[in-house]
This record gives C-alpha cells, sequence and structure tokens, in this order.
C-alpha cells in the first residue's frame, strides 16, 4: 500500500514513522523548504503527562505516559529521562498546592531537595514539586533525526511541495497539515503560542522546570550549549505574525525570577506558532474516507503524536485487512 503524508511536523513524522514500522511505503509532503520551520520547531519538547493533567483532560495522561518509550525507541539517547520540578516564588506559594491537587505523580521537596537536584536554584524556593517520571527532547533534533531515519529506510520526502504530488497514485492519504487546516476542519481553532531562547553560562539546568504564577506560568527547558528554550503563551488567536512585546516581557520576567542571571543572557531567538486546537483541546484522528486528518495537537504535539500515530496505523491496517478479505 502506498501511503502519502501530507505535513512534515511533529504530527506528520511519528505518523510516517509508525506506519514505515509496519512496513508501508510512504512518501511526505512538506511545502517548507526542510523540517522544523512550522510551530513544531518552536515547542518545548516536554514530555510531561503528569504535569500537563493540570489544566488537560484525563487522554492527556492516559495516552501522554507512554510518549517517552516511544521516542526512546525510535530515536535511542534523545530523550532526557530527568523528570520535571516545578516552584513557585515565596508569594505565589498557594498556586503549588493547587497544581499539586490537580496532578498526580509528584513527590514534595524542601529546600535541600530541591538544591541537590539543581545546584543552581541554591536558596531560591522554600518547597517544589518533583515529577520523577516526566522527560524531555529537544524538538527540532527529534524532527532532523526522524527525517533522517526515514530518508535512510527510502521514504520520499517532497521538500517545497503543498500540491498534488506529482503524478504517483497513492492508496491512502494522511493530511498532517495542523493550522493549515483552521477553517477547512469543523471545529478547529489557532492558538498561538510565543517562545524565546535565551543563552547564558551563568545558570545550568538538567531538567525542565515550571515556574507557577497566576497569570504567567512559564517553562524552561535547558537545551545543548548553554541554552534555555522559554515558553510559552497561550493566546486564542491564529495570527502567526511575530512576539509581541508584552510577550516577550512577559516571558523575560518569568526567567528573571527563576534566577536573576536571565537578566543578563543573551537574547539569540524569538518565535511564535499557531497551535490548531479543537473544543476539547484533545487532537483527534478523523477519516473522511479518502484522507484521514490527524490535527489539534494543542500544546501536546510531541506528547500525544505517537498516541495518534499508533491509531492512524490501527485505521490503515484495519482497511487493509478488510479489502484482502473482501477481494
Amino acid at each position: 500500500m502506498r501511503i502519502l503524508v501530507k505535513g512534515a511536523g511533529v504530527a506528520g513524522l511519528t505518523v510516517a514513522w509508525q506506519l514505515y514500522r509496519h512496513r508501508f511505503d510512504v512518501t511526505i509532503q512538506e511545502r517548507a523548504e526542510k523540517v522544523g520551520l512550522g510551530s513544531s520547531g518552536f515547542a518545548g519538547g516536554m514530555l510531561a503527562p503528569w504535569c500537563e493533567r493540570e489544566s488537560a483532560e484525563e487522554p492527556v495522561l492516559t495516552l501522554g505516559r507512554l510518549a517517552a518509550d516511544w521516542w526512546e525507541a525510535a530515536l535511542p539517547g534523545h530523550v532526557q529521562r530527568r523528570g520535571t520540578l516545578v516552584v513557585a516564588s515565596g508569594r505565589d506559594a498557594g498556586e503549588l498546592d493547587r497544581f499539586a491537587r490537580r496532578t498526580s505523580g509528584w513527590e514534595w521537596l524542601d529546600e535541600h531537595a530541591i538544591s541537590a537536584l539543581e545546584p543552581d536554584l541554591t536558596g531560591r524556593f522554600r518547597k517544589a514539586l518533583f515529577f520523577r517520571q516526566e522527560a524531555h527532547l529537544d524538538p527540532r533534533k527529534a524532527l532532523s533525526a526522524l527525517t533522517a531515519g526515514l530518508e535512510k529506510a527510502r521514504m520520499r520526502f517532497l521538500f517545497g511541495s503543498s500540491g498534488d504530488a506529482e503524478t504517483v497514485p497513492f492508496d491512502r492519504v494522511i493530511d498532517c497539515t495542523g493550522a493549515e487546516q483552521i477553517g477547512r476542519l469543523a471545529d478547529l481553532r489557532g492558538v498561538r503560542g510565543e517562545m524565546l531562547r535565551l543563552e547564558t553560562a551563568d545558570v545550568h539546568l538538567s531538567r525542565a522546570v515550571r515556574l507557577l504564577h497566576p497569570r504567567h506560568p512559564i517553562y524552561i527547558v535547558p537545551r545543548e550549549r548553554n541554552r534555555f528554550m522559554v515558553g510559552a503563551t497561550m493566546i486564542e488567536s491564529d495570527d502567526a505574525g511575530p512576539i509581541t512585546a508584552r510577550s516577550l516581557m512577559e516571558l523575560l520576567n518569568a526567567a528573571y525570577a527563576l534566577h536573576p542571571a536571565f537578566g543578563e543572557a543573551r537574547l539569540i531567538e524569538t518565535g511564535a506558532g499557531i497551535r490548531p486546537a479543537y473544543p476539547d483541546n484533545l487532537p483527534r484522528v478523523t477519516d473522511h474516507g479518502d484522507v484521514i486528518h490527524v490535527n489539534g495537537f494543542y500544546r501536546h504535539g510531541f506528547l500525544l503524536a505517537p498516541a495518534m500515530a499508533a491509531e492512524v496505523a490501527r485505521l490503515i491496517l484495519a482497511h487493509e485487512t478488510k479489502e484482502r478479505t473482501a477481494s
């Protein structure tokens, strides 16, 4: 069976990888010139289903708890299994209690335990929640590695292509074009997310850290070469323009609140992306007969893409079995 996957973001690449593992012939079509240029490239890459349960429905936890295993199996060495640390400043300490009530899988840490886990945060927070089972990865490296693996397996990529995939007939089409489908798929809306990257040798973190705040909660995820991803805003808008001054100030102020040394960090990148979402903020796989749509990942792309890819594979395999039986 020949399958065309439209879109080479996290949804499209995980679907392609899952179908490749089932020995399907897959072609990936992407209108950009390379991977990582869409909203997937601006993601935090946190595989944090227990933390995300604070503001999400139960399926985010049940579908996402095996995501780290999927990514590790697909891309050995890319997953950092170091947990997530959740902190709050003294005046916002009540936010930690509220976060704890809405989540599970955590343990309380005191000042000494925080210091042992993240020495650079010594003396900055009295208590924290630690989600030991969580993990993170670098989204851009993960997307590039999946692409390289698919190319090595002789799967075909059509970069810079947005029309019909030449004249090659395909048995099924999987549309993973995300925000492009806003206004085309019923109930799909855009949620704007903004982020920035900082570089400093004066702060060292080993894991993703979430700083709780009543209005501007943020997360900071360490990357290589003394770099940190700081995100992310959630604005009900499909405006894909540059980051706003307000959001930039909020993100920088929150980073400074986590550690004052971020005030002297180099701002090396800002970015904004539109994350497609359905009313329940959960992704869907919808079979329209000639096209299967995989969309609506909201802020859970890397976390829930493996589960959605597995669902696509089940649909394709069931369809193949039905056709074989009928013939």
